[in-house]
């Protein structure tokens, strides 16, 4: 079996070594090699990490394991993959016996320009989206110590509700035949594969990776003294007792706003709007310890 090991630039060479066994050569890269037979992808990394090679491991259906060594790590634990340790044994497991590999879906972004982009944990316009870029910024051992919730707070302060246009594409009882539209100013839309972002940030609580659904979590202008009440209840997914969330499920939507907003997508920065989001249902092979709870 051939492995490659796709590593943040922070990790050293040193953290392949427990994965090692008889029966795979793990080779380590910066990217997939395109020419080369792999069965197997590593990736050490975070949510970040695990988006730049997205589109590789989507096209050539490799089965990746995530061994969270990010700030964020919320893809891998939305996987069951809490820790290294974690990992390990899922790796192990696949190396014996190869019976837990799970198809999730992926979420894709298409640009005006008609680029697709795609994400598997959350995306997001607006203030959240703002947070992102203060928290890329931040020296990576203050994200790993609450440095996305800082973040949070300093967009809060500084964030002004946008005019902003959702069109979902929706139905009922299983019949997604139906569009909703939700338009006036807003501090932030997020879509979610998974349930968090930015280390814990449950913004789609509900979310599941494998159920043919975006959750998609909107939050209309509110006053701020009363939203930076409501922050640490994202942590627990109890923010969706506001009035003014809006919270839903989706297959695909439009987000349009009167000027363009910088998307996120994993944590990166993706593109700006005007998009169109759209998802692949049980698209990406993941090595899983049973899906996180």
């Amino acid at each position: 079996m051939t492995t490659s090991a796709l590593l943040h630039p922070d990790v050293p060479p040193e953290a392949v070594r427990p994965f090692q066994s008889g029966n795979s050569a793990i080779k380590i890269q910066q990217r997939l090699d395109d020419s080369q037979r792999v069965n197997a992808a590593l990736i050490f990394g975070g949510d970040g990490t695990v988006h730049r090679h997205l589109a590789q491991l989507y096209e050539r259906q490799i089965p990746a394991l995530v061994v969270p060594s990010g700030s964020g790590n919320d893809f891998a634990k939305a996987l069951g993959i809490r820790n290294r340790q974690t990992a390990l044994e899922a790796w192990r497991r696949f190396c014996t016996h190869g019976d837990n590999v799970r198809e999730i879906d992926l979420g894709a972004i298409t640009t005006a320009g008609g680029e697709e982009i795609l994400f598997c944990c959350v995306a997001g316009a607006g203030m959240d989206a703002d947070a992102n870029a203060r928290a890329n910024k931040m020296p990576v051992w203050l994200k790993r110590r609450g440095g996305y919730v800082l973040a949070a707070l300093q967009s809060l302060a500084m964030f002004k509700p946008v005019d902003m246009r959702v069109t979902a594409h929706v139905g009922k009882g299983g019949c997604r035949n139906e569009n909703r539209e939700i338009s006036g100013k807003a501090f932030f839309v997020a879509i979610g594969n998974t349930r968090s972002y930015g280390g814990g940030m449950k913004v789609a609580p509900q979310a599941k990776p494998d159920d043919g659904l975006f959750d998609i979590c909107l939050l209309a202008r509110i006053n701020k003294l009363k939203l930076l009440c409501w922050v640490p209840t994202i942590f627990l997914g109890r923010h969706l007792g506001l009035r003014e969330v809006d919270y839903f499920q989706s297959d695909s939507l439009r987000i349009e706003s009167g000027n363009p907003l910088d998307v996120f997508a994993d944590g990166e920065f993706a593109c700006q709007t005007p998009i169109e989001v759209s998802l692949k249902p049980r698209a990406l092979k993941v090595i899983v310890s049973g899906f996180g709870r």
